[in-house]
């Protein structure tokens, strides 16, 4: 599955968010944006895991580093279940918590 494909199926389960982006027409720009953000995350946790585990076979090793970026991407997008009920994730919000937690090049 390609970066693109798993950061869209993400963004789909978080229906509001992925709503105001497509409607915003944001959609595509933060799919990419967080898609180099994944492919960046899992390519540093890979060499970390080889280094920490050469025994380890390079498919279980590439398994254990996406699930490792996933879940730092995951923990970086807005969820209405982080706020408060009665306050739904803005356009702005979302997209200046993605900036602020995306990795500087």
């Amino acid at each position: 599955m390609q970066y693109k494909t798993i950061v869209l199926e993400l963004l789909k389960e978080r229906t509001e968010l992925h709503e105001q982006l497509r409607l915003t027409r944001r959609l595509l720009p933060t799919v990419e944006s967080c898609a180099r953000e994944l492919k960046a995350s899992h390519e540093t946790w890979k060499e970390t895991l080889a280094k920490s585990q050469p025994e380890s076979h390079p498919s279980q090793i590439s398994s254990e580093a996406m699930e490792m970026a996933l879940g730092e991407l995951e923990d970086r997008l807005p969820t209405v279940s982080h706020q408060a009920e009665t306050e739904l994730p803005t356009l702005d919000g979302a997209m200046a918590y993605l900036v602020g937690h995306t990795p500087k090049r």
